[in-house]
């Protein structure tokens, strides 16, 4: 955060600062600059208050994170979009409370959601983060464990433990994904995509799994399926369809060793593994639109990344539309927590003309286009289709566009 160093989150966490933080209301924009300008009237340090003021519009974003835990924390920009959300950090820490490690080196901690969530299930945390300021937050989140800590240093500079010492501790690496000083179009640090780039590299991780045996790693969800070590256990993990990550499990830590999905939500984690899509993996793709069944699944898109849509081929008793596509067809429906299904309205070769003259004929004037594995542009289709979304009266229908046979298909669909 702009204006924010280690002197101020020293400041930020002192009982005035604190007092002030946990004192203003929700973080309002539009009252944001009218409550603080009052505040500096009333005598109230400028840098200081600009200062909690960031940490509050900070606050209010982290709530769908963190929910109430927000009020609790220090975040920057950066280090609260990169944090992993607090169910996804659970189900790190129970990975480790669950193979018994009772100490866990956190290396690359970022703003300690991980390190928190390992900490509330009674392990103790040796945090460490390359940025001051982020490390020094992270000291703040973390000082109800008063057996844990954080401080600053290099991952690579941190000594893990050899022997049987390493038996009961377990390593956490959170490799930074971002390049430092160079920001995209809305001011966020750009991401690194290459497993080059990381740091610390994908070598150093590896090194950390080879020392300590109870290692997890989170990585990119496009981390590539060749570049999984054996015999670890390689999840990619999903919030209501957003992938998020891929975090590689090695030693007691990997549950199941592969290539897994975990599908999660706030009521319920499906974790999809490879031999639940064994049955499906090798099943011919559909040949054509004319042999379309009444319904149409799509698969989570943790399951996609993964590379186990066989698994769904295999539940609903079904077909690929085409390879990669994560669109199944099936004509029995199911219920499954990691797919949606779709009922088929229509399905033929794909042209704008016999699109457009479909939808009008069935009193549509707003379209939803769902693509995969095609190079057609929404906007420009629904432009083409004079569909752009300002209804006439008429009502919605979702097009779903893909290849079956090597063409390009249209299925037009409704959630069921």
């Amino acid at each position: 955060m702009a204006g924010v160093d280690v002197a101020m989150v020293e400041r930020l966490a002192s009982p005035a600062g604190w007092s002030l933080l946990q004192a203003l209301p929700e973080y309002d924009e539009s009252t944001a600059l009218q409550l603080q300008t009052r505040l500096r009237e009333h005598g109230l340090d400028p840098e200081l208050l600009a200062a909690a003021m960031g940490q509050a519009r900070l606050r209010a974003r982290a709530r769908e994170k963190f929910g109430e835990f927000a009020r609790g924390m220090l975040f920057t920009s950066d280090g609260l979009e990169q944090s992993s959300r607090l169910p996804i950090a659970a189900r790190h820490a129970g990975r480790f409370a669950g193979a018994g490690i009772s100490l866990v080196h956190d290396l690359g901690c970022g703003l300690g959601s991980d390190a928190m969530a390992m900490a509330a299930l009674g392990l103790q945390i040796h945090a460490v983060d390359a940025d001051p300021v982020t490390a020094a937050m992270a000291a703040v989140n973390l000082r109800h464990w008063p057996d844990s800590s954080a401080r600053c240093t290099r991952a690579e500079q941190v000594r893990l433990p050899t022997g049987p010492g390493a038996h009961t501790t377990g390593v956490w690496a959170d490799p930074a994904r971002r390049t430092t000083g160079v920001a995209d179009a809305r001011g966020r640090t750009r991401r690194v995509f290459s497993l080059d780039g990381i740091t610390p590299s994908w070598n150093e991780v590896r090194g950390f799994a080879a020392q300590v045996p109870a290692t997890g790693a989170k990585l990119s969800p496009a981390f590539p399926h060749a570049a999984i070590p054996a015999g670890t256990e390689a999840q990619w993990s999903s919030w209501h369809g957003e992938v998020l990550e891929c975090a590689i499990w090695w030693g007691p830590l990997a549950e199941t060793a592969g290539r897994t999905a975990a599908v999660c939500t706030e009521q319920s984690a499906s974790v999809v593994t490879e031999a639940s899509a064994a049955d499906g993996a090798d099943s011919e793709p559909l040949d054509s639109v004319d042999t379309m069944g009444d319904w149409l699944y799509e698969a989570d898109r943790a399951v996609i990344r993964a590379g186990l849509t066989g698994a769904l081929v295999a539940a609903v008793d079904g077909t690929e539309l085409g390879p990669g596509t994560g669109y199944v067809t099936s004509w029995a429906a199911y219920e499954l927590a990691w797919a949606r299904r779709y009922r088929v309205r229509a399905a033929f070769p794909f042209s704008t003309k016999a699109l457009g003259r479909w939808l009008r004929e069935h009193g549509h004037d707003r379209v939803t286009i769902k693509k995969r594995g095609v190079s057609i542009e929404a906007d420009v289709l629904r432009r083409q289709l004079k569909m752009t979304g300002h209804g006439r009266g008429g009502s919605e229908a979702t097009v779903v566009l893909t290849r079956v046979g090597g063409r390009q298909v249209a299925v037009v669909v409704e959630l069921a």
